[in-house]
């Protein structure tokens, strides 16, 4: 008989010794554990991470859990008392519009916060990731559900909650409630990472940085424009005016959660359905735009991977710069002007010295408040990027001390400075103060107004550059938000204080000719404090250089040690 074909007809096959059943077991074993290992979820890994990289984070550091716990019960006292005035809205004709616009001002901050202030959360950057091999979808959801672990999402909560309340009413707004709280947290958490990890190059990057920088900015402007609608919406009937507004954005995800209450709560259930299907939809949507851009992150090498073979730029001295005059007050001007565009807190200080001089004068015109004479809060704004010249070298500074060996090249160098601000301040400060003029209507005041704020500007240039002689400071690298290293903070202050009031001394003989023509009603006559405070801006500023000259002179040293440290 012929013997059955396979594995089971040969008897070695049959015959199982101590190392193949070892081995067997072992492959099973190992097999089991492989499989156990995929199977482990993502999500409790990334929220315990979360957790610890909060808790490792106040580690050490007294003032980073002082600021912490103090950030957390600012949070949670103002979000209380948020959430019981929305609460007690509950009635009222306008708790729809203000809480449906105050949901979409949510969305919008947790949509562009994240782009200026990076650093807040150390899982914002996927790309760490990379090198795990780890899938986007459980990628996905063990970020999002770890991204609802903080203080800003507990935040959130609260007032996602206190708006519910605000406009719920009956069981078909109960139940919208319910639903709708949950998901308005979920989509403004959504749209903060998928705009996050969409620009998680930009935010690595100099330009993410000077991002982070200009942040004040941004605070700045969004304050005076809040300032501005709050008094617009104290007046008679201002709350009516913003319902136009309100019912466009009712169908802006994810305002359209809170949209849904209301409208569940007046009976428009076929609207309530829509609202809800839209916010459902623009949460899926915001899920997979964030997939797409985090496989993308995952799979395409950055910059720093790929070899530069673009073709070198020529930067000769072609163009606008061969306006400039030759020898060390040209290059002086070019370089004063390239750190003003290129250097981070340069760029920083200059723009918003830029946008608050144009906003206090202007708003304060636009609320019927204001003076021409507030331009010159924009000249005095402008006047003290003049203070700390050489800080803004860094330790760079000591290629410029090896160029100066005398007075006159100290001189020089600071008229140069001085120069490059007023190719950009003196422009400015006339046009702050026409527009100005435009808005209240008073052209009359407007030649006086304007050579005011130019002898102000000169005497601010006089003591800059005195304070930058005599009180240099470093400015450290690092931080967005710090503008002088520990230890010479009483230096700064010294500097800005003490120029600050020497400014006003200095151009006290055009103050007070200009409040002479005013009060004596000499309103035909107040041109002439135009060319006066041009010549007298112009005189202080020549004198200031050149009593600050002979210091730098003589303490080149002591300026590159100061400005060093950082």
């Amino acid at each position: 008989m012929t013997p059955p074909a396979g594995p089971a007809a040969d008897p070695a096959a049959m015959v199982t010794t101590p190392a193949t059943a070892s081995a067997a077991r072992t492959g099973s074993r190992g097999s089991a554990g492989a499989s156990s290992r995929a199977a482990v979820p993502l999500t409790p890994i990334f929220v315990r991470l979360k957790l610890s990289l909060l808790r490792n984070g106040l580690k050490g550091s007294s003032k980073r859990k002082a600021a912490y716990f103090s950030s957390l019960a600012f949070a949670l006292v103002v979000g209380f008392f948020v959430t019981l005035g929305l609460a007690l809205l509950h009635g009222n004709v306008h708790a729809g519009t203000v809480v449906v616009l105050l949901a979409a001002l949510l969305a919008l901050g947790w949509a562009f916060m994240p782009l200026f202030f990076p650093t807040g959360d150390e899982t914002l950057d996927p790309s760490r990731l990379v090198m795990l091999p780890l899938r986007p979808r459980p990628l996905v959801r063990a970020l999002l559900v770890s991204s609802l672990v903080g203080i800003g999402p507990l935040f959130t909560l609260c007032l996602a909650v206190g708006s519910v309340l605000a406009v719920a009413r009956g069981a078909a707004g109960a139940v919208a409630a319910v639903v709708a709280a949950p998901l308005l947290v979920l989509g403004c958490v959504t749209l903060a990472r998928a705009v996050a990890t969409a620009n998680v190059r930009l935010l690595s990057s100099r330009k993410g940085r000077d991002l982070a920088i200009l942040s004040g900015l941004l605070i700045a402007v969004g304050g005076q424009l809040v300032n501005f609608g709050s008094q617009r919406l104290f007046q008679a009937g201002g709350l009516a005016t913003l319902e136009p507004v309100e019912a466009v954005v009712r169908w802006l995800p994810p305002a359209t959660a809170i949209g849904m209450v209301d409208s569940a709560s007046e009976g428009a259930y076929g609207v309530a359905a829509a609202q809800l299907a839209l916010t459902v939809a623009a949460v899926v949507a915001l899920l997979w735009f964030w997939e797409r851009s985090l496989t993308r992150l995952m799979v395409t090498p950055d910059g720093s991977t790929i070899a530069a073979a673009r073709p070198t730029k020529d930067r000769g001295a072609g163009g606008v710069w061969s306006l400039l005059p030759a020898g060390r007050t040209g290059a002086a001007v070019q370089r004063t002007l390239r750190y003003a565009v290129r250097d981070p807190k340069t760029k920083a200080a200059w723009v918003t010295a830029l946008a608050i001089g144009m906003i206090i004068p202007v708003f304060n015109a636009l609320q019927g408040t204001g003076s021409v004479y507030l331009a010159c809060f924009g000249a005095s704004m402008l006047g003290m990027q003049m203070y700390n010249q050489f800080g803004q070298d860094t330790s760079a500074f000591w290629m410029v001390a090896q160029t100066i060996s005398n007075t006159r090249d100290a001189y020089v160098e600071l008229r140069a400075r001085a120069f490059a601000l007023a190719l950009v301040t003196v422009p400015f400060t006339v046009l702050v103060t026409v527009v100005t003029a435009a808005v209240i209507g008073d052209w009359s005041s407007f030649p006086a107004a304007t050579g005011l704020s130019l002898a102000l500007l000169g005497s601010m240039l006089c003591t800059g550059a005195l304070a930058s002689a005599r009180f240099p400071y470093s400015i450290p690298s690092d931080g967005a938000f710090k503008n002088v290293v520990p230890g010479q903070a009483g230096l700064a202050w010294a500097g800005i204080f003490g120029g600050l009031l020497v400014s006003a001394v200095i151009s006290a003989p055009v103050i007070v000719l200009t409040i002479w023509l005013n009060a004596a009603e000499h309103h035909d006559i107040s041109w002439i404090v135009l060319p006066v405070g041009v010549a007298w801006g112009a005189l202080a500023t020549w004198a200031g250089l050149r009593l600050s000259a002979p210091t730098v002179a003589r303490k080149l040293p002591e300026i590159l040690s100061a400005v060093s440290k950082g």
